[in-house]
Parts: structure tokens; sequence; C-alpha cells
């Protein structure tokens, strides 16, 4: 169980970050007239608020039962590795071959941390 709820999390986690940037994208500038009410009404940014607040939740359900030093890394390579793909596939950002490398190792690495645990 204590994966499934951090599989949740990270998901959550990923999405509100992707939620975030679209709205950031739609908000222009910060030094803008009217930027607090369109900040504060924009449904992307509202909506990635609302699952960081869900993420959490999940998160902790998932240190009730995983080691932090198992969890932590998950949460964060899987967030990155979810967060990349979508800012490639969905945002059209570009990707650099020195950065797909990097992606390689933290899946590398995430399944080394996790391995002890998943045996």
């Amino acid at each position: 169980m204590g994966y499934l709820f951090l599989v949740l999390a990270l998901t959550l986690n990923a999405a509100a970050n992707i939620l975030l940037k679209i709205g950031a994208m739609r908000l222009g500038g910060l030094e803008e007239p009217g930027v607090l009410a369109r900040l504060v009404s924009d449904y992307y940014l509202l909506a990635g608020l609302l699952l960081f607040a869900l993420n959490v939740v999940f998160y902790v359900a998932a240190l009730t039962r995983l080691n932090l030093s198992v969890a932590y890394p998950i949460m964060v390579a899987g967030g990155i590795i979810i967060v990349v793909s979508v800012s490639v596939l969905i945002l059209r950002e570009a990707v650099t071959p020195l950065q797909t490398l990097g992606l390689a190792l933290l899946v590398l690495g995430t399944a080394l941390v996790g391995h002890r645990t998943f045996a």
C-alpha cells in the first residue's frame, strides 16, 4: 500500500507542477496591473495548488509505511521524470542530450535506491 500512496503522491505532485506552469504561461508578467486577481482566479493555478495539497496527504500516507530514505528519492526522481516527459511531449520544451543522460541516470539511481525494498 505504501508504494501505491507514493505513486499517487508523485503523480499528483508532477501534475500540480505542470498545471502551475500552464497557469504561469497564461498569467503574463507579475508586474502587470491586475496580476493578483489573475493569480487567484486562474483555474490552472488553483487546480495546481489543490493537487499539491492532495499530494501531501498521499505522501504522508506513504511515509507511514515506507522509509524516508527510499520514499523521498523515488518521489523526487519520479516527479522529475514525469514533468520532463510531459514538458517535452505536451509543452514542446526542448531537452538536450545531456539532460536525457541525466534522466537515464535518474531512472537507474531510483531503481537502485528502491531495489532492496522491491526484492
